[in-house]
Formats: structure tokens, C-alpha cells, sequence
């Protein structure tokens, strides 16, 4: 299962330098359960996410979501990474809908980078 694989195996897990320009930092909560997540993106000259990286204090099923999303968001431009959807993340970890909201978290702080400046 790859929730399972995600979860024992998580990608990207870390940080990066939150003072360097071209990094964007966001941080979210999901009330309905507990869940903490940061994610932070590296993004290159042409808009290009070139890295990614979480930590996430929750359940299985949000880091998880934080470790598919880090994968799925590189090589994008935010703009593209801003196009994927908690649903896509859910269906492609099998998350029940009692689950769904660890995905939706995962988005926003994306979102965060298009506030930056360059």
C-alpha cells in the first residue's frame, strides 16, 4: 500500500534554510484532529520548485500526505503545484473519508509561496 510505504518510508522529511530567498515556509494545523505540518519549497531563478521538504506531528495518514506531496510538487512551478489537489493525494494513498482533511492541510502552505517575493 503506498500510504503504508509513505508512512514507514517517508521522502523529504527535513528543512531548508528559511532565510534564503528563494525558500518558502508554511505552516498549517488541522483542528479536526491535531495535525501540525510545515512544508517548505526551494525554488530556482525560473519558478521551478527544485526542493522540497516536511515535518509533520500527526497521524500516519498526514505525513503520509506531506511525504507524497513533496514528492508530487517537484520539478513543478508553483503554479502547477498549486494545481494538485487533496483529492488527488487521498485517492492515490487510499485514505478513507475520515482521512481527507490530512490531505487538504497539505496544500496550503504552498500557497504560502506565491506570497514571497523572489
Amino acid at each position: 500500500m503506498v500510504v503504508v510505504d509513505h508512512y514507514e518510508n517517508p521522502r523529504n522529511v527535513g528543512s531548508l534554510d528559511k532565510t534564503s530567498k528563494n525558500v518558502g515556509t508554511g505552516l498549517v494545523g488541522a483542528p479536526a484532529c491535531g495535525d501540525v505540518m510545515k512544508l517548505q519549497i526551494q525554488v530556482d531563478e525560473k519558478g521551478k520548485i527544485v526542493d522540497a521538504r516536511f515535518k509533520t506531528f500527526g497521524c500516519g495518514s498526514a505525513i503520509a500526505s506531506s511525504s507524497l506531496a513533496t514528492e508530487w510538487v517537484k520539478g513543478k512551478t508553483v503554479e502547477e503545484a498549486l494545481t494538485i489537489k487533496n483529492t488527488d493525494i487521498a485517492k492515490e494513498l487510499c485514505l478513507p473519508p475520515v482521512k481527507l482533511h490530512c490531505s487538504k492541510s497539505m496544500l496550503f502552505p504552498a500557497e504560502e509561496k506565491t506570497q514571497l517575493s523572489p
